[in-house]
């Protein structure tokens, strides 16, 4: 049984949300790769702060022919976002801007890739920028050939806002800071500008606290920049971006101490066969499960210096040795079925009759929609939350042309159990489509779509409710 009405579903509360989202009128951003859908967003460092995910990342904006320079990264201010379940990520808003900070040059637009970290009860934000021309207090700008400084600002909370020091942190010129905290409560901090470079940071960590180390132990061909250090089980990982051969990959060394020397292992993340020439990582682990955040340029495939963050599972092997960590478009997270699940992240498709685009190519953080044109093509989405096993309706957005046929929504396969079918109208513009669910689904299921016909059919979303 299959009804068509012009009007919207039944949606849940986050669905709602969403829809504000899009109008401007939540500060609330949804799951999927990639993360965050209303803004550009780069570089991302991943915490887990009072059992949230906070992610800081930099801001990439669209300049004009007055802000930074041409055709090149502008970015002037950072948001943070949160997260419970890795699914619904909470923008906290503005928490800094080049504007707020007395040493920067505030007709630069490099605000580029942060860091922040918790410390008896207060949050310090790392960021660098290019300092202005003017001698700075107790260090001489450009100690190394570098015109980027790196600041300090402090917040009470993890979301900020955050206030910034007067002044950069002395004798450390580059960019890309990172710090990380050891058992003992030592913290250290590290930077990229050619090489690495680590120190220890002083308890009010906002000095260093001993000689600047050269962290010699990479390759020495290629830019390479981004540290990011963690520790598990005795290890410590620097994680790091690397051209090794013609854009960014992520590679990774380890340590028996947050010095060095560091050996290098692997690579993490293989450079993107299109579109975006930059990578940058953390490494965070969350209830039991860790995960690698970076960033990739889905909003914008034909400009990489407007970038969007991602965040894929990251799983070690019995010797500590990290597997390779292959992108994905589904991302992390639990999706509820009563939200409007977006096929297009998906975990599968079939190898012909599917594709993805945009939805209004003048409006990329529309997001996408499913195009199929082939009997038989399919797409697959993972790890769909039923809950409890109510829910008893299905529902589409869908649009079709010269089409006549059925979708199919079963669960794990394309000969998985067969839950709902929708009959197909020869052409219909968007229309919200209704029919039963036939059994019982509860729990985490995965849900397949098949087109059984011909023409073609586009999706923008599916979601479940009560009849």
């Amino acid at each position: 049984m299959e009804i068509r009405l012009n009007q919207m579903c039944k949606i849940s509360i986050k669905c709602l949300a969403l829809l504000l989202s899009v109008l401007g009128f939540s500060s609330a951003c949804f799951g999927q790769n990639p993360l965050i859908r209303d803004q550009f967003t780069a570089d991302p460092t991943a915490r887990v702060i009072h059992g949230r995910i906070y992610v800081f990342p930099s801001h990439d904006i669209k300049c004009d022919s007055t802000q930074g320079r041409p055709d090149w990264f502008c970015m002037e201010d950072y948001h943070v976002f949160s997260s419970s379940n890795l699914t619904d990520w909470e923008d906290h808003g503005m928490i800094l801007s080049q504007y707020q900070v007395p040493w920067a040059d505030s007709e630069s637009f490099s605000m580029w890739a942060p860091d922040a970290i918790e410390k008896d009860g207060k949050f310090y934000f790392y960021f660098p920028s290019k300092a202005k021309t003017r001698e700075l207090e107790n260090d001489a700008p450009g100690v190394n050939g570098s015109s980027f400084k790196i600041g300090v600002a402090v917040s009470d909370q993890p979301g900020g806002p955050y206030t910034p020091e007067n002044q950069p942190i002395a004798k450390v010129d580059g960019i890309d800071p990172n710090v990380f905290i050891d058992h003992d409560g030592q913290a250290y901090l590290y930077w990229s500008q050619h090489h690495f470079y680590g120190a220890k940071l002083k308890p009010n960590m906002k000095e260093l606290d001993s000689e600047v180390f050269t962290l010699k132990e990479f390759p020495a061909k290629g830019l390479k920049e981004g540290p990011f250090v963690f520790e598990r089980n005795g290890i410590y990982y620097m994680t790091y971006p690397h051209v090794a051969n013609k854009t960014e990959r992520i590679e990774y060394a380890i340590a028996d101490n947050p010095l060095g020397p560091f050996e290098y292992q692997g690579v993490i993340m293989d450079e993107s066969p299109v579109g975006c020439w930059t990578n940058h990582q953390s490494v965070v682990e969350f209830e039991d499960q860790w995960y690698l955040f970076y960033h990739h340029n889905d909003y914008s495939p034909d400009f990489d210096k407007n970038r969007s963050i991602r965040a894929d599972s990251l799983f070690f092997d019995q010797e500590g040795k990290i597997q390779k960590v292959i992108p994905t478009l589904r991302g992390i997270g639990l999706t509820a079925a009563t939200g409007h699940i977006k096929m297009d992240r998906y975990s599968s498709k079939s190898s012909q009759g599917y594709k993805f685009v945009f939805l209004d190519e003048g409006n990329p953080f529309l997001g996408w929609k499913s195009v199929f044109d082939k009997k038989g093509a399919w797409v697959r989405y993972n790890q769909v939350d039923f809950g409890k096993g109510d829910l008893n309706e299905f529902c589409a957005k869908i649009k079709t042309n010269n089409a006549k046929g059925v979708l199919e929504l079963r669960l794990s396969h394309t000969k998985g159990e067969l839950v709902s079918t929708i009959d197909l109208d020869s052409n219909q513009d968007w229309t919200e489509y209704r029919s039963v669910v036939e059994s019982e689904i509860a729990g985490a299921q995965d849900l397949v779509l098949v087109f059984r016909g011909k023409g073609k059919v586009e999706v923008d979303w599916v979601s479940f409710g009560k009849i």
